[in-house]
């Protein structure tokens, strides 16, 4: 295992877009928000095990917001196997997620 990007997305408004698909089992131990933006935004994340389609119990934040010009991190520990997905929402194209974290 090494430490290392899993996957950076910045997403269209209120479009839902995998932000990582697990190719091995490991960990995502941190997850940050950035709003590049001059407003608040709001944002989304789920966790969708063997790449599920979205459904209400996959989500771990369901429009949290974050301010104008900020980041919201995350420091979860979020496990995975082969096949799962991160999937992110944001309510304004000025958001940016980036997953950090391990694969076997």
């Amino acid at each position: 295992m090494g430490l290392k990007v899993l996957g950076q997305e910045a997403p269209a408004a209120d479009t839902d877009t995998d932000l990582f698909t697990a190719t091995a089992a490991g960990v995502v131990s941190t997850l940050i928000v950035c709003n590049r933006g001059s407003v608040a935004a709001k944002f989304r994340v789920a966790v969708r095990p063997d790449g599920a389609a979205v459904a209400n119990e996959h989500y771990i934040a369901y429009d949290i917001p974050v301010g104008a010009e900020n980041i919201y991190p995350f420091t979860i520990g979020i496990t995975f196997d082969v096949n799962d997905v991160i999937t992110v929402r944001a309510s304004t194209a000025d958001l940016s997620f980036s997953a950090f974290g391990e694969e076997d």
